[in-house]
């Protein structure tokens, strides 16, 4: 059972759910099992699951494991790399990569490198406790995720919203004064990258240390065997201090999300400082990042049962991705255009701003349809005709079964993620009127299309060990996957 936004603004939260994290019999449970805190304690490769496929993958292949080690080393390279592109190689990424390869290491560090600076770190580390102590502190109602694997209803502070405007409307004061340069996150965005980089490698550490020392829930960690895929991918799956703070909730949706518009803004201010004009490429791509922030938190009830939350462990792919890779690639365009204008005809201008918001309505259509068959037990209309729902159970690791539905009308009868598809649209219109020039830019539609089909296929292994012959009937009624007759 989850409960929604509407439901605990208005007092209607069920009696039922469950309001302390823990129950009796679980904490038993865990202390029993509570490894000693002086060392880590892997468990046996043999220990089983009910549902094995239910969460991260259990990958301790050599090639998983080399691949996630690439990623955690080369990865924060390339972020920085896109900062060297844009200012010294004109967003020209094949220039770049030729001179990275041609030139010494040592040579190539000291010429194009970004450098920390106290100013920046300084500003990191007051942003970072500004965005927590909203968090902790604005009025918020509470929501509750996915059951885990271990049967747990997790509580969590949906206040995005409020934070999100309460940080917009400090900033656009502080520029109105005079206090703030409307440009000052573009004009210090290298040493801002550099301390993420090291912010989001500390939290990745801390979060490791912390599942094997002091873990929130220990019948939902997952282990490998491998202490590479594990640090990448994560080993809790809600890591908490206390009853409320979720470390995956805030760092997934609040510094580096309630920034990504902010840094939208202040590239776009740099490039009137500049250029003298802000470009309809510029307004554009503002206005549909906008659109998928702001929907972000006013759905950010929704998100709680999303798979960053109810699959995905606590490690490396989330911390390190969600403070760097997500405002650091997906701001791509904007600080593109900063320095490189594109102007757009009336006509392009509009076909794309059309586009983009076309995606949006389906991406939003998509998801309310989830979420409404959800909170009705599938009693409601969907396209002015009944839910059709196949009424499923899956089985926790304490034993206990439960239902959930499965969605076969609507956006959800012709495909299996229309969501994505939506999202897609989105993505690509962002970074279509960036032109064609440079292939930078488009870094975050190739990211985001290679992140989709991923998770369709994640998705697919997820649901068929948790729903097991029920979600072959389903996939057998919605035989497409993403895009209908083609995938």
């Amino acid at each position: 059972m989850s409960t929604t936004i509407t439901e605990a603004l208005t007092g209607k939260v069920p009696f039922d759910v469950p309001y302390t994290l823990l129950s009796g019999r679980h904490w038993t449970t865990a202390q029993a099992h509570k490894p000693p805190s002086n060392k880590f304690v892997q468990p046996p490769p043999t220990a089983k699951h009910v549902n094995p496929a239910w969460g991260r993958f259990s990958g301790n292949e050599w090639v998983t494991v080399m691949g996630c080690s690439a990623i955690v080393l080369f990865c924060p390279l390339l972020a920085l790399l896109a900062c060297v592109c844009l200012k010294h190689f004109d967003g020209g990424l094949l220039p770049t990569l030729w001179a990275f390869m041609t030139t010494h290491p040592v040579e190539f560090i000291v010429r194009y490198a970004p450098r920390p600076t106290a100013g920046a770190s300084a500003a990191y580390a007051g942003w970072l406790l500004f965005q927590a102590a909203l968090y902790a502190w604005l009025p918020s109602p509470i929501g509750y995720g996915q059951r885990t694997p271990a049967g747990h209803l997790l509580p969590y502070r949906v206040n995005g919203i409020h934070a999100w405007v309460v940080t917009h409307v400090v900033s656009v004061v502080a520029v109105y004064t005079g206090m703030l340069d409307p440009a000052v996150i573009a004009k210090n965005w290298e040493g801002l990258l550099v301390v993420a980089n090291v912010y989001g490698y500390l939290l990745a550490v801390v979060a490791y240390l912390k599942a094997h020392l002091f873990p929130t829930h220990e019948a939902d960690r997952k282990f490998s065997g491998s202490m590479v895929y594990d640090f990448y991918m994560g080993i809790e799956l809600n890591p908490r201090f206390g009853e409320w703070w979720d470390f995956k909730l805030f760092h997934n949706g609040r510094p580096g999300i309630v920034a990504w518009t902010l840094i939208n803004l202040s590239f776009a201010a740099w490039q009137f400082q500049l250029h003298g004009y802000i470009s309809n490429s510029m307004i554009i791509v503002n206005i549909l990042h906008a659109f998928y922030v702001v929907d972000f938190f006013i759905n950010e009830d929704w998100y709680l049962r999303t798979i960053d939350i109810c699959h995905d462990h606590y490690g490396f792919y989330l911390a390190w991705g969600s403070m760097v890779w997500l405002p650091g690639t997906y701001t791509l365009q904007a600080q593109y255009l900063a320095r490189y204008p594109v102007d757009l005809s009336t006509p392009v201008a509009a076909a794309i701003l059309l586009i983009g918001i076309s995606g949006y309505v389906v991406f939003r259509s998509v998801n309310y349809q989830k979420d409404i068959v959800r909170r009705t037990n599938g009693e409601c209309n969907i396209w002015g005709k009944k839910a059709e729902v196949i009424r499923t159970t899956y089985k926790t690791e304490d034993g206990k079964m439960h239902e959930s539905l499965l969605l076969c009308s609507g956006w959800w009868g012709i495909v299996r993620h229309a969501n994505y598809l939506g999202d897609l649209v989105l993505s690509y219109s962002g970074c279509a009127v960036c032109g064609v020039h440079n292939i930078l830019p488009w870094w975050y539609a190739v990211f985001m299309t290679a992140l989709l089909l991923q998770r369709c296929v994640r998705d697919h292994s997820r649901c068929l060990g948790k729903y097991g012959e029920d979600w072959e009937r389903y996939c057998g009624r919605v035989k497409w996957k993403l895009i209908p007759g083609v995938y």
